[in-house]
């Protein structure tokens, strides 16, 4: 099953999610509503409507489960203890036809668990990743990496990431960094800047990025200080607003899809959008398309619990851009 070559390889960390939807809270914004905070009375015994446990998620798996339910072969990368929550996680990869063979497994470690505290359509996640020691096994060169969140102990690894894709330039590369990899800033990652081919993340972690004020929301200034960093094509998306893509020639705009019903809840709304968007590319698709086809994804998976129940198969996206609006598409930006 696994003896041809890779098409996406997700390099990342890999955790169990539990989710807690509260029932009593409250959201207090600034009057941007650029922060936001949500609260609970402190010290209080405070009510909640369900938990729900899921396992083998983070930004990587996720992706690695994306590309998989395209009709890639897919595999992942990455570190989890010898306990039955990672039990659990090689399970769950496995049922959704994505290859193992690079899944770690730390003897006498634990593996990474994450708390989702869920209110209304969004959520609020509390990490917590365990102290693994990062090393690159030897890879069969794979079609694409995929490289997104990993812990904050991880500036050698990506070190080695850029020397293995120096070795094989043939593979391309995919980068969707989590919060500790911004936190490393673009100097100690310039490499693996340097040699993205396709760049993902979100307005304001692209604020972050840059080091630019939150106020400075100029789509267009964004978009093309990121490429000056490296990467080929960036992605930066704007939650319901839609998602801005920028190739060094045209910047584009693209609309979401609309959704069939309230969201229930955001939780990898963004990983699908960034997974699909790559898994396409690598299926021959236009720019324009992998962008009509991610947000297709990205908006069905926010009608679900966690970032993989609502994942599509290819012949679903097609039947859900057949019914499109005639607007949903990518147009290019004023």
């Amino acid at each position: 099953m696994f003896s041809r070559q890779i098409d996406f390889l997700a390099i990342g960390d890999i955790a169990t999610d539990t989710f807690i939807r509260l029932k009593e809270a409250s959201v207090n914004c600034d009057i941007s509503k650029s922060r936001c905070e949500i609260c609970m009375k402190f010290g209080d015994k405070i009510p909640y409507d369900l938990v729900e446990v899921l396992p083998s998620v983070g930004n990587s798996a996720n992706a690695a489960v994306s590309a998989s339910r395209l009709g890639l072969r897919s595999a992942f990368l990455g570190n989890i203890g010898d306990d039955e929550e990672g039990k659990e996680c090689i399970t769950e990869l496995r049922r959704n036809k994505v290859d193992t063979r690079y899944v770690h497994v730390h003897r006498g470690m634990k593996t990474n668990h994450h708390y989702v505290l869920w209110y209304e359509n969004d959520r609020t996640i509390l990490i917590k990743h365990e102290d693994f020691k990062y090393s690159l096994p030897k890879i069969s060169p794979p079609k694409w990496i995929y490289l997104s969140s990993v812990s904050e102990n991880s500036r050698s690894y990506h070190i080695e990431i850029a020397k293995y894709l120096k070795k094989y330039p043939e593979v391309r590369l995919a980068f969707q960094p989590g919060t500790f990899q911004i936190k490393l800033g673009t100097d100690v990652l310039k490499s693996i800047y340097a040699r993205t081919e396709v760049f993902i993340c979100n307005l304001e972690e692209a604020q972050k990025i840059l080091g630019v004020h939150k106020d400075d929301s100029n789509v267009r200034k964004l978009l093309g200080r990121i490429r000056a960093l490296g990467p080929k094509i960036v992605l930066i998306t704007d939650g319901p607003k839609g998602a801005y893509m920028y190739d060094g020639n045209s910047m584009y705009f693209h609309p979401i899809y609309p959704d069939p019903k309230p969201p229930v809840e955001r939780t990898g709304a963004g990983d699908a959008l960034a997974s699909t968007f790559v898994s396409m590319l690598i299926q021959g698709k236009s720019l324009r398309q992998a962008l009509s086809w991610s947000l297709v994804n990205s908006m069905n998976v926010v009608q679900y619990i966690g970032a993989q129940k609502g994942l599509l198969s290819a012949k679903e996206i097609e039947k859900l851009l057949k019914k499109a609006p005639q607007d949903y598409k990518a147009t290019l930006l004023k």
